[in-house]
């Protein structure tokens, strides 16, 4: 298959792909070794003779092997010595008391014990802060001396060190002495579930987030309001939401959880359409056409009263999620749709008008509603995104600048070419439906993506179909999202979905943590992810 050609590799790590062995021993080919480790490796972990004309030889070691993770470690520095693996009596220390949650669940996880702040010996796993000038999401992680030690300037690169020794010891593997240097290409790394369609429970929401943090994502979106269903408890508007639903204290617990493997959870309230659940608690405020024939979904955005109960939710979510990012939706607004919006929906053309001067159309008028729910959103300080279908070409009323694109489709009308954000400055999240999205039923032209086409030909600069951006666009891509779609809901159970959204999990998070050609074969990195667990 052709990879994506024109992908700007971050950081001086990667100018050095470490080569992995295909399955077991041997030591790595082209891994970013120091000076002085020149002289040939022996099989891992076994202490070796050597001639010394003191009265008592000394053992020495094989140089040690580059770590086998998911995603890959970006730079190993190998040396020799026996590596480490947890013992009895060996403990988990800090040198911050901010460390403790991180230190505690790194003690949880390799059944050793916490000793909070106390010197480290041999056989410890010493947590530290380190205020460098390294990325906020870096860490350093050094096996030498029968300890492990790792460092980063923040909590969150410890805990992502931390992941990278559990997946070592995995099995009763050896963490190799030397040093690793790691940190991601992209900032964001996310997941995106859609529990309006689809009821999830609780529980396998927890089990996505564990999963999500070992493999060092960083966001998990929550798609909760659809035609089909709106799943988060309501205190302001209880009537709209279905039988089926997540209470708050779940959610609570949920976002508690995601916190502790350092990922934001980002909501999602789609507006003006995909509304369905909230318009069938509230007809009047339903689209209808000037037939009088409604519009599935869709609000009537030249009635106040839709604006109110859409901001009642927003300001009512804002304190149930208190991360920095909020998706606003703004897609597939149905009255922009037809041929002629303004002939369809005079009420939507005189309202444009109004409020926007003679010349205005109906998509000016969406575009203000976007805008004005953002208005609403930056009051609470967030962060904000729209799907790529939510922006309109020319008009009066022009999306408000800092709106970042969830780039999803080229197939809507009027589309645009990812550049065209580009160009214009924005920044960009890819959410490409060709490879990252996974849609129950596999309606319309969805097939279930795999893994191995993620692995093998996607890269972040690949944002609509399969040909990448220029790479002088690399900076504005702020990473990407794998998303589950539940559009036929019964089509898979969940557990059916856990199960095929598995290997894609992990192709995604290997091309947002180093978006260059990976140095495993498919069938390689597919038996790693299988001996990982």
């Amino acid at each position: 298959m052709a990879i994506a050609t024109g992908v700007a590799v971050a950081g001086a790590a990667a100018a050095t792909l470490a080569l992995w062995p295909s399955g077991g021993a041997g030591a790595p080919v082209g891994a970013r070794v120091s000076p002085a480790a020149t002289s040939a490796a022996s099989p891992a972990g076994s202490p070796t003779a050597t001639p010394s004309p003191s009265p008592s030889p000394t053992g020495t070691y094989p140089l040690s092997q580059t770590p086998r993770t998911i995603p890959a470690v970006r730079e190993h520095t190998p040396a020799r010595g026996p590596g480490w693996r947890p013992t009895a009596g060996a403990r988990v220390v800090v040198d911050d008391p901010g460390l403790a949650d991180e230190g505690r669940l790194l003690a949880g996880e390799l059944k050793l014990a916490y000793a909070g702040q106390t010197n480290a010996q041999d056989g410890d796993v010493e947590l530290g802060l380190d205020k460098g000038t390294a990325g906020p999401e870096s860490y350093t992680l050094t096996v030498e001396n029968r300890r492990v030690t790792i460092t980063a300037p923040q909590d969150t690169g410890v805990f992502y060190g931390t992941r990278t020794l559990k997946q070592e010891v995995h099995g009763g593997g050896t963490a190799p002495e030397g040093v690793v240097r790691d940190q991601p290409a992209k900032p964001q790394r996310g997941f995106m579930l859609d529990i309006a369609r689809k009821n999830f429970t609780a529980a396998w929401i927890e089990d996505r987030v564990r999963e999500l943090g070992d493999l060092k994502f960083n966001e998990l979106g929550l798609h909760f309001s659809d035609d089909q269903g709106f799943r988060i408890q309501s205190d302001t508007h209880p009537e709209i939401v279905s039988k089926q639903h997540l209470s708050k204290a779940e959610v609570r617990a949920i976002i508690d959880l995601a916190a502790s493997r350092h990922i934001t959870v980002v909501p999602e309230i789609d507006s003006p359409g995909h509304l369905g659940a909230v318009i069938a608690a509230h007809p009047d405020l339903q689209l209808r056409n000037v037939q009088g024939i409604a519009t599935r979904g869709a609000v009537d955005i030249s009635k106040p009263a839709a604006a109110q109960l859409v901001d009642d939710l927003l300001n009512e979510y804002a304190g149930l999620f208190p991360g920095a990012y909020w998706h606003l939706g703004g897609d597939e607004y149905q009255s922009l749709t037809v041929s002629n919006p303004a002939a369809s929906f005079p009420q939507l053309a005189a309202a444009a008008r109004n409020k926007y001067g003679s010349g205005a159309t109906v998509a000016d008028l969406a575009t203000g509603w976007l805008n004005d729910r953002a208005q609403v959103m930056r009051g609470h300080h967030r962060t904000l995104r729209a799907w790529n279908d939510g922006f309109f070409r020319g008009g009066t009323v022009k999306a408000d600048s800092d709106l970042q694109v969830a780039y999803w489709t080229g197939k809507e009308l009027g589309a645009r070419q990812p550049v065209e954000y580009l160009s214009a400055g924005r920044k960009l999240i890819n959410y490409n439906d060709e490879y990252l999205y996974y849609v129950l039923g596999q309606p319309q032209t969805f097939v279930y993506p795999t893994g191995q086409r993620i692995y093998e030909q996607w890269t972040p600069l690949v944002v609509r179909g399969s040909t990448a951006v220029p790479a002088r666009y690399d900076g504005q891509i702020l990473g990407g999202v794998f998303a589950v779609w539940c559009d036929r809901s019964a089509a898979q159970t969940q557990d059916q979905v856990a199960a095929g959204i598995r290997m894609p999990l992990r192709a995604t998070v290997q091309k947002l943590w180093d978006p260059g050609r990976p140095a495993l074969s498919w069938t390689d990195f597919k038996k790693l992810a299988d001996g990982l667990g």
